[in-house]
């Protein structure tokens, strides 16, 4: 049978038990909660290892065009997915990397990050539709 004291000692064993629960509990609900960073997830590439296209997309960049879908290459790219770095609302453009064969826009693009425009500080490129990315380093 146990005592007045051990009952009050078990008392406060059982309560630091169920706290320090309740912490941990809460502590992996918040490290699950946050994602990652979206510097950590992209990775480097180089346009050697990219599709042809992307050299090709690149250089029309730099020239300032003209773009093979004038309505949709050079448009604000919103980011919404959030894979890449989180910046103002008209930080990033798009540009379509054509598909050899595809009847539509395909996939495939170049996001730049910044300004001038002909001369963005950041490439990212996409081959699964802003699913994914890798920083360009050599555009």
């Amino acid at each position: 049978m146990l005592t007045t004291s051990s009952r009050t000692s078990h008392r406060r064993v059982t309560t630091r038990l169920a706290t320090t629960l309740a912490g941990l509990a809460t502590a992996g609900a918040i490290a699950f909660a946050t994602p990652a960073t979206a510097d950590a997830a992209i990775s480097n590439c180089y346009l050697a290892n990219l599709p042809a296209q992307a050299t090709q997309t690149v250089n029309l960049i730099q020239s300032g065009g003209p773009f093979p879908y004038p309505n949709n290459d050079g448009v604000v790219f919103s980011n919404r997915e959030g894979v890449l770095p989180a910046q103002s609302s008209s930080y990033y453009h798009e540009y379509t990397v054509p598909t050899p064969g595809a009847s539509t826009r395909g996939a495939r693009r170049i996001v730049t990050g910044g300004t001038p425009l002909t001369s963005p500080p950041h490439y990212y490129y996409t081959g699964d539709h802003y699913g994914s990315f890798c920083e360009i380093v050599d555009a």
